[in-house]
């Protein structure tokens, strides 16, 4: 069975920093890219950022260059997203997707 779970989420204040994890399983994780979206109430889901089956290649949507940042652990079957300087604007669920599944998603809140 193919699982995508998402954690990491929660309540930061901005400026902060927040570490969001998707486990993969039931799949050959290390063959799949994997993307991160998010989602605000109200507005459409839109790609946060993006990294190749090996990582070796990344990429991001300008909203977030330079202060977020994509990985993965191919070992663990884990891809992570960095996210630092945060911003109000950032507050969204954040969905994993890999292998044309997705995740559940887990809400991130920048608020003072």
């Amino acid at each position: 069975q193919v699982q995508l779970v998402e954690s990491g989420g929660g309540l930061v204040q901005p400026g902060g920093s927040l570490r969001v994890s998707c486990a993969a399983s039931g799949f050959t994780f290390r063959s799949y890219l994997v993307s991160w979206y998010r989602q605000a109430p109200g507005k459409e889901r839109d790609l946060v950022a993006r990294i190749s089956s090996t990582g070796g290649i990344t990429t991001y949507a300008d909203s977030v260059k330079d202060r977020f940042t994509i990985s993965r652990d191919n070992s663990k079957n884990t891809a992570y997203l960095q996210m630092n300087n945060l911003k109000p604007e950032d507050t969204a669920v954040y969905y994993c997707t890999a292998n044309g599944y997705w995740g559940q998603g887990t809400q991130v809140t920048v608020s003072s």
